[in-house]
């Protein structure tokens, strides 16, 4: 009896009581950090047999999505390639024109981004000439149209941050001349174009590291800083033999100059950097190896 009405009193004090509830822990916000690759894909219409784009495009896309890209520039992209990528990489949009004649005409400098993370603000294309406005010029000692493909992005996650002024472009793989201008092109486009942005510059740059090319994109100008670093070595400041990235769609080839490069605005931290080395059977997904850098705001 007396341990019936002692529940009866628990049960009202209890109904009494008001009731509290403990907040669930805030899941851990996802990571800031952007994940960039510059991919050289070689053209699908090259006569290259067994490594022809038909044999190794779905080793392209693994190579791509095991990467996972949120930012994602190629090069020597002809118009089904670029429409093959768009599709196989889901979730992504695509920006890409022929340089021959800003349609589907020439390889393409492709750049494809995010839409769950981005939104697109603005984007175009520009010649490496004397006229970057004329579709398909070129000058100096060029021996085909290039050109620079850009867009501008806003961080759905963070529509107060600056936006995101991406860059994805091609140099001459002859004339020296053309090289060196287009860097100083690409430069001064960088400071207008990406003013106001945190900048990302990828390409196939034809050039070495430390040479001319380089140094009118990375070196001072006088007392002024280059807006743009070099990812891969500020990541790693002591200079290696085996930093190439042509590789011949041999897995052993890790000699020779690094061409590619991937650039960063003075805004962003290196997390990391580095040359994508995959290869299946002693191939390579293409003829060059992709780079690719981790980075996160200052």
């Amino acid at each position: 009896m007396l341990r019936h009405r002692f529940m009866q009193v628990a049960l009202i004090l209890l109904a009494l009581t008001p009731f509290v509830s403990v907040p669930a822990a805030e899941p851990a916000p996802a990571s800031d950090d952007l994940r960039v690759m510059s991919f050289n894909i070689r053209y699908g219409t090259a006569q290259d047999g067994e490594n022809h784009w038909d044999k190794r495009k779905d080793f392209v896309v693994e190579t791509v999505r095991a990467f996972a890209p949120d930012l994602l520039g190629t090069q020597e992209t002809l118009g089904f390639q670029r429409d093959y990528l768009a599709q196989a990489l889901t979730g992504y949009e695509s920006l890409g024109v022929g340089r021959d004649d800003g349609g589907d005409r020439g390889e393409m400098m492709a750049l494809y981004y995010r839409t769950d993370r981005f939104e697109k603000l603005d984007g175009g294309h520009f010649w490496l000439s004397e006229t970057p406005e004329v579709v398909g010029s070129k000058s100096w000692d060029s021996s085909l149209p290039r050109m620079v493909t850009w867009v501008k992005l806003r961080q759905r996650a963070r529509e107060d941050a600056k936006p995101i002024l991406f860059f994805n472009t091609h140099y001459d793989h002859r004339g020296e001349t053309a090289r060196i201008e287009s860097s100083k092109l690409l430069r001064r486009q960088i400071e207008t174009i990406g003013e106001g942005c945190d900048v990302i510059v990828t390409g196939d740059f034809n050039a070495p590291e430390g040479g001319a090319v380089y140094q009118a994109l990375f070196a001072n100008d006088g007392e002024t800083p280059s807006p743009v670093v070099d990812t891969f070595r500020a990541f790693y400041p002591e200079r290696q033999a085996a930093e190439g990235t042509f590789s011949g769609f041999r897995a052993d080839a890790i000699a020779g100059p690094r061409i590619d490069w991937l650039a960063a605005g003075r805004g962003w931290k290196v997390i990391d950097a580095a040359i994508d080395r995959t290869a299946k059977d002693g191939r390579t997904p293409s003829d060059h190896y992709p780079v690719t850098a981790i980075l996160r705001r200052d």
